[in-house]
Parts: structure tokens; C-alpha cells; sequence
């Protein structure tokens, strides 16, 4: 089972505070990859990030619908941690689970979207790279 170490948790956790919020690909209907950064992602659980997505019908929403795999990037250069996040995304539809994510966001972003119209996001991660290597894997 793969399972995020408490360094990699901390890392993404403390990512926006830290002002290295990070990076989302996903990739459009025509095969095109988009990047965004995410100052939302959390992790949720030892396999699982959450996202709060503030345009609940924006770009990377259409995306996962079409496609749910997506990747993250993270790289702090203070402490010289990176790693690359791969897995899949979906929308929860359950109001709770949708809350949780947004609760579960830094407070900047929940900030910016004090009205929640935006929506949540589940990445089940399947793999995670540090220095070119796969150190966790669902496989």
C-alpha cells in the first residue's frame, strides 16, 4: 500500500505558507497539458490529496472529467525537498466530502472563496518521484 512519509505530508501541508505552493497538471479534452499552481492541496489521508478548485467549472475541472490523471510537482529550495505526485482526480459529489476539502485548505484560499463556489477535488495517488526515481508506488 503506498503511503506518504511525514515529511512528504508536512511538505504539501505546509506548501503555501512555506510560499511554494504546488504545481497541478492536467490535461484538456485535445491533448493539450495545463499547469496551475495549487496553494489548496492538503493530504487528506496517507494516499490522498484534497484540492479546493476555486472556479468549480474552470479548466481543470473539465479536465479531470475527461481524463482524471494528473500530476504535482513540488520543490522547496530552502530544505531541497522535490517530488513529482502522479494519480488520479475525481469530484466528490458528497456535500460533506466537498466541505472537508475546503476546510481542509490553507486559509488564504479559503479566503479567496469565502462563498464556496467553488469545488473539491480527490487525488488518489498512484506514484510519487524524487530525483528521477519512483520511491512510492500503488503498483
Amino acid at each position: 500500500m503506498l503511503q506518504l512519509t511525514d515529511e512528504m505530508k508536512a511538505a504539501i501541508n505546509s506548501a503555501l505558507a512555506d510560499r511554494v505552493p504546488l504545481m497541478l497538471a492536467s490535461v484538456s479534452a485535445d491533448g493539450q497539458p495545463q499547469l496551475g499552481l495549487r496553494g489548496s492541496v492538503h493530504t487528506i489521508d496517507d494516499d490522498k490529496l484534497g484540492v479546493w478548485l476555486r472556479n468549480a467549472e474552470g479548466d481543470t475541472s473539465a479536465n479531470v472529467a475527461q481524463n482524471p490523471r494528473v500530476s504535482l510537482f513540488y520543490r522547496n529550495p530552502e530544505t531541497r525537498l522535490a517530488m513529482q505526485i502522479q494519480g488520479r482526480a475525481v469530484r466528490p459529489t458528497d456535500p460533506a466530502v466537498v466541505a472537508s476539502i475546503y476546510d481542509g485548505s490553507a486559509e488564504p484560499e479559503r479566503n479567496a472563496d469565502p462563498e464556496r463556489k467553488g469545488t473539491g477535488l480527490i487525488i488518489e495517488i498512484d506514484r510519487v518521484y524524487q530525483r528521477g526515481a519512483v520511491v512510492l508506488s500503488r503498483d
